[in-house]
């Protein structure tokens, strides 16, 4: 069970650890917007390890890169149209890196004909929360602040142990198929159950799966036979008929 006093302190100490705190200083004395996002704010609450740490701000590729250049042993911007750049900050107390993933907010649309996105750029944190799969990955930890933002209720879904979509499921999925396949990797992962509603979506909307290249279906399959509980998943694919399709 979820202990929300001790998944506060989790944040907390996420928030003043040595890269959070030296990028959050760094993005405030530029003007700019910076918050965690996603998987490191869910394991924090959970109390599960935090392998990757990614952010989101309201400053674009151009001004991310001039602001982590200064505090970086090196950047990359392979994600830039994406509005994505990696960088490898330096601790200041022990000068070793970690790396991290920082994004412009999006505010993209889907054609349904593939998964991939029109990119737009988005100004505030919330929408930019709306995009994401599940409601437990749509929360966000601004720093320095350490305000966690929490639109759709990924709190509540965590202490009761399920998965559900921000949006329509049938919205959400018919956007990027390739979700059903990562609510069974997260069922099994986080040992949640997936809302009903949910799972009747997936069941609808399975063979919208063919969009997705099989690489992509690959990559999930090997992710959720990495997790501790794989039956759990598998099942929820047979059940909805997606195994059939790959």
């Amino acid at each position: 069970m979820l202990n929300m006093a001790e998944g506060v302190a989790r944040l907390g100490a996420l928030a003043e650890s040595p890269i959070v705190a030296t990028l959050a200083a760094a993005f405030a004395r530029a003007g700019h917007e910076l918050s965690i996002v996603g998987g490191p704010v869910r394991d924090a609450l959970l109390g599960r390890a935090i392998n990757d740490l990614d952010f989101t701000t309201d400053a674009h590729a151009d001004a991310i890169l001039k602001i982590v250049k200064p505090i970086s042993t090196a950047q990359w911007d392979v994600g830039r149209e994406f509005g994505t750049i990696g960088a490898r900050i330096r601790d200041p107390r022990t000068g070793l890196a970690e790396q991290v993933e920082i994004t412009t907010y999006r505010a993209d649309s889907y054609d349904g004909v593939t998964r991939r996105p029109t990119v737009e750029f988005g100004d505030t944190l919330e929408p930019d929360l709306a995009r994401c799969d599940f409601t437990v990955n749509a929360m966000a930890l601004r720093v320095p602040a350490r305000t966690l933002v929490d639109p759709s209720g990924g709190v509540e879904d965590l202490i009761a142990r399920t998965l559900r979509t921000p949006a329509d499921p049938r919205i959400s999925f018919g956007d990027d198929p390739l979700r059903m396949l990562r609510a069974a990797r997260f069922s099994a992962q986080l040992g949640f159950e997936v809302e009903p509603a949910t799972v009747e979506a997936m069941n609808e909307l399975r063979e919208t799966l063919s969009i997705v290249s099989p690489e992509r279906i690959q990559a999930e399959l090997v992710r959720l036979l990495q997790t501790d509980d794989q039956v759990r998943g598998i099942r929820l694919l047979v059940d909805t008929g997606l195994m059939e399709l790959f």
